[in-house]
């Protein structure tokens, strides 16, 4: 998988470089706007990794050139702008997600492949399956192992996400931008409570636990016998 990355603080920028080519990413850098929307224009990327700040052009005003020419890689913008304001103004000029600095690695692992996975998925799901915990995207109906759940809206929501991103670390920012719209820390227990619940309904009675938690990093939805 090809990166760009498009960063002008070099040492943000090596710290990025180097997590992704540990993880098998193949990174290209540009240095400011202008270099980055070159290099985007003449090589095929699988995702872009995009400093909003950059000398020469700026993060957004190169991904709305990017948008207007047709080129639709995923981009994750990077800011230390994380006002809500902010962050709707990164995705309203053609950002796929958003990102606020200082950031943990993991994170940004996480939401680069939850881009690719969703840029190579191109038809829309309508079954999700993990091991044998299976969801119905169209009946909302939820199994595992043929036993059905009830689950309530949002334990169905957070469940969903979970799924979508199955063998992935979700992080607790990625869980309250994307299942509880909330673009901030409300500083609750409210993820706590509604994953202890989660794995009270879809883990409790089977001798193999789906849900784990990542200490320090999040959340992972997996099948323990394909680790």
């Amino acid at each position: 998988m090809r990166i760009l990355l498009i960063e002008d603080d070099d040492s943000v920028a090596d710290f990025i470089v180097e997590g992704l080519q540990q993880n098998g990413y193949e990174v290209s850098r540009a240095s400011d706007g202008e270099q980055g929307l070159t290099l985007a224009r003449e090589h095929a990327f699988d995702a872009m990794i995009v400093d909003r700040m950059l000398p020469l052009l700026d993060g957004l005003s190169a991904i709305e050139a990017l948008r207007d020419e047709k080129n639709t890689t995923p981009v994750l913008i990077l800011s230390a702008l994380g006002e809500v304001e902010d962050r709707v103004e990164g995705l309203k000029a053609g950002g796929d997600d958003y990102l606020v600095k200082p950031f943990a690695l993991v994170e940004l692992l996480a939401r680069v492949e939850a881009l690719l996975r969703r840029q190579s998925t191109g038809t829309t799901q309508t079954m999700l399956k993990t091991a044998d915990l299976e969801m119905d995207l169209l009946t909302h109906k939820v199994t595992r192992a043929g036993v059905r759940f009830n689950l309530q809206p949002r334990e169905y929501k957070l469940l969903e996400y979970l799924m979508k991103h199955a063998g992935q670390v979700v992080t607790r920012t990625m869980l309250l931008e994307n299942v509880w719209e909330y673009h901030f820390d409300p500083q609750t227990n409210v993820i706590d409570v509604h994953i202890s619940r989660l794995r009270q309904k879809i883990d409790r009675d089977f001798d193999r636990p789906l849900l784990s938690t990542v200490r320090g990093a999040g959340y992972m939805l997996h099948d323990p016998e394909q680790l």
